[in-house]
């Protein structure tokens, strides 16, 4: 078994290195010392951001559904981070084609143009709703996990990695955030399923199943860690606990499971269901958000 991402001057890109996965990912790589970081993005605020945080980091702007700026970004690059992602579920209902743009069609770019570049790897980020598809953000997602393993087999001087994990909190869109605001400001809080179960991490562990897969994993079949998993109603309780005021009264609307939402997810084709695995207590849950 080859191991991966030993070297700290090789030249590394990130793509969407300036979204919330990605920002962690920098900082955890330079300060384990890595020296060559290039990050891509589209969004200029966030990459004038990451510049003043970041003055040694070279900064791409671009947008992976365009083949030669993905092509000009890879050339020369020793590892590649694919962390661009359209993965807001509801948005990318109603926005299918821009799903598609990102998750599918960027994805192509990366995979054609590493054919041709041949990096030593490129590791993806995949998510739980890959395992049962019901709609456009996982199918898009299952679909790049069938990519990757086309193409390490048509590139064998490549890597290609993949590694797959539910919720992360705080993460860009996640309604923890939404959630946060609406408490600190006493307003009506909205619910899908109070009993609905998801599969929930932090970032920093996101960040090491990254690290971990180039180290361990075989090939590009999905690296997927063991998770704990969070009923609904219990991290919206947690929620008012943390950041409540417990002389206010919140009203919360229960509107049930949106388009492309299952109850209840799953890691591995053949494993448990998140409401059959062990679960976050609120005491716990407290402790993370």
């Amino acid at each position: 078994m080859k191991k991966l991402f030993k070297d700290k001057t090789k030249n590394v890109l990130i793509f969407g290195g300036s979204g919330f996965l990605g920002t962690q990912l920098v900082k955890r790589l330079v300060d384990d010392g890595f020296t060559n970081i290039s990050v891509f993005a589209r969004d200029e605020g966030k990459i004038i951001n990451l510049m003043q945080e970041y003055p040694n980091v070279e900064l791409i702007t671009g947008d992976i559904s365009d083949k030669f700026e993905v092509y000009q970004a890879m050339k020369g690059k020793d590892c590649v981070f694919h962390l661009a992602a359209f993965k807001h579920v509801g948005l990318a209902e109603k926005y299918a084609r821009e799903c598609v743009k990102t998750n599918l069609i960027g994805s192509l770019n990366i995979l054609d143009c590493s054919v041709e570049l041949k990096p030593e790897f490129v590791i993806t980020t995949s998510t739980d709703k890959a395992v049962q598809v019901n709609g456009v953000y996982g199918a898009t997602k299952y679909l790049v996990e069938e990519l990757f393993k086309q193409y390490e087999k048509v590139n064998t001087e490549t890597q290609y990695r993949t590694v797959r994990y539910g919720n992360v909190l705080y993460s860009t869109g996640s309604v923890l955030c939404k959630w946060k605001e609406l408490i600190i400001q006493k307003k009506k809080l909205i619910v899908t399923d109070r009993d609905a179960t998801r599969f929930f991490w932090t970032v920093d562990e996101a960040i090491s199943l990254l690290l971990e897969c180039l180290q361990e994993a075989n090939d590009s079949t999905p690296w997927c860690p063991d998770m704990k998993s969070m009923k609904v109603g219990d991290l919206l309780d947690a929620m008012i606990q943390k950041y409540g005021d417990e002389s206010h009264e919140y009203v919360v609307e229960v509107i049930g499971l949106q388009v492309g939402e299952n109850k209840h997810e799953k890691i591995l084709k053949d494993g448990s269901y998140s409401d059959q695995v062990e679960r976050f207590t609120i005491e716990e849950i407290i402790g993370l958000i």
